[in-house]
């Protein structure tokens, strides 16, 4: 590719791109050699590669997800090469990242499927014609036993060991598989194989990342920069966005959901999500802070526009504003939606406790969700919050269930035969 062929941002002086990826990242390691790469780019016109891995673990993406594929997207504006990695064969082990335990291994045909969803719903934030997609599959299960013992002799236990979660299991005696051992090598082995220049992740991926820098010095090739990106608080204010935990925004939901989900975050989170999920300037943002410190306008101003700007992304600026509008109907005028999806309960009993009744009809997928629900606050029967763990309820008259401050569904019992 030839300078000339170059997005206009590559024309930019490399500090001025340098202030565009760095904006909102965590960690760039080392930034001195980011920017001789960089600087090599422009002058032989050649894109970097930009490699960042995602292991189909789940089926969907959310607003978590979008916080490094955000920064792919601007690499790519800058002209460079994304490649969107997917690990399914490393997801056959499971990143041990964070985990207290060893990770139950997934299914070939569970990656598979995750992973056709996954190509499906990235190019809502990459450009496609910009985007390379590919499987570590490609060359991990190419690898012979010979290869792989080569590859485990380039890094030692005791590095591996100064992991922070694998020390914890050590300590307190967690058994740790020597399969996990390998995961951070692969890993590492990806960017051998695609001579990445730079390996994006979220800063709980900074250890599995500066591995593959060393792997790749060991196989003779120039080590990729890596850059780090904030983890993305979920909508409880509490901890990370998470499927499991039920305080996920999915880029995929409806436009009244998302909308009503970002009106829900705690205040302290408006200046991150505007940070990490939009393309407010850096000028915008500190105008924004300023005037939350100083209470000069009221936060949910500024929620309605974070509502708009990330609704408009993923669905267009016509549904954002109708989602606005309903919510503000629902919520203001204190109305029910004007559509609510009926759930059928094909149990017999007259009174059924409630965790039964919302994990039975799929409105919830475990019983440890709706406890959580329930204790923050966010759990509403017929319009009335919902206190008591225990609680039965009654199915007469088709009652309605609230869930957090955007999902309604009304419940239907099976007729009896």
């Amino acid at each position: 590719m030839s300078v000339g062929l170059l997005n206009l941002y590559a024309m930019l002086p490399v500090k001025e791109q340098l202030e565009i990826i760095k904006r909102g990242a965590a960690e760039v390691i080392p930034e001195e050699e980011l920017v001789r790469k960089l600087e090599r780019s422009v002058k032989t016109g050649k894109p970097l590669i930009i490699k960042q891995g995602f292991d189909p673990t789940a089926p969907d993406l959310h607003l978590g997800h979008s916080v490094t594929l955000q920064k792919l997207r601007q690499f790519q504006q800058l002209g460079h090469q994304v490649v969107f990695l997917i690990g399914d064969y490393t997801a056959l082990i499971g990143d041990p990242t964070g985990q207290s335990e060893l990770r139950k291994p997934m299914t070939k045909s569970e990656v598979l499927k995750n992973s056709r969803t996954y190509q499906k719903q990235v190019f809502r934030i990459l450009d496609p014609r910009k985007t390379k997609v590919d499987f570590n599959s490609r060359w991990l299960a190419k690898l012979s036993f010979q290869e792989i013992l080569i590859l485990t002799s380039k890094y030692t236990v005791a590095r591996l060991l100064e992991r922070d979660d694998f020390q914890k299991r050590f300590r307190s005696g967690k058994p740790i598989a020597v399969l996990e051992f390998l995961y951070p090598l692969m890993q590492a082995y990806d960017s051998v194989a695609l001579k990445a220049d730079v390996e994006l992740g979220a800063t709980e991926q900074k250890f599995n990342l500066l591995v593959g820098r060393e792997i790749q010095k060991e196989y003779g090739q120039e080590p990729q920069v890596i850059l780090t990106m904030p983890i993305l608080i979920g909508t409880d204010g509490t901890d990370k966005m998470s499927k499991s935990l039920g305080n996920y925004i999915g880029i995929t939901e409806a436009p009244e959901q998302m909308f009503g989900k970002l009106m829900s975050i705690p205040d302290q989170l408006i200046p991150s999500y505007f940070e990490l999920l939009t393309d407010l300037s850096q000028a915008q943002l500190s105008e924004m802070n300023s005037e939350l410190e100083a209470r000069k306008v009221n936060p949910f101003e500024w929620k309605k526009r974070l509502g708009l700007e990330i609704v408009a992304k993923y669905h267009g600026a016509k549904k954002a504003k109708l989602a606005q509008e309903e919510f503000e109907r629902v919520f203001k005028q204190k109305k029910l939606p004007e559509q609510i999806p009926t759930v059928i309960y094909d149990g017999e009993e007259s009174q059924v406790w409630i965790g039964h009744l919302l994990v039975r009809t799929g409105c919830l997928s475990s019983t440890s969700q709706v406890r959580r629900l329930i204790q923050q606050g966010g759990l509403y029967w017929n319009n009335e919050k919902v206190e008591n763990i225990d609680l039965k309820v009654s199915l007469e008259g088709e009652p309605i269930v609230r869930l957090g401050r955007t999902k309604f569904y009304r419940i239907t019992q099976k007729a009896k035969e």
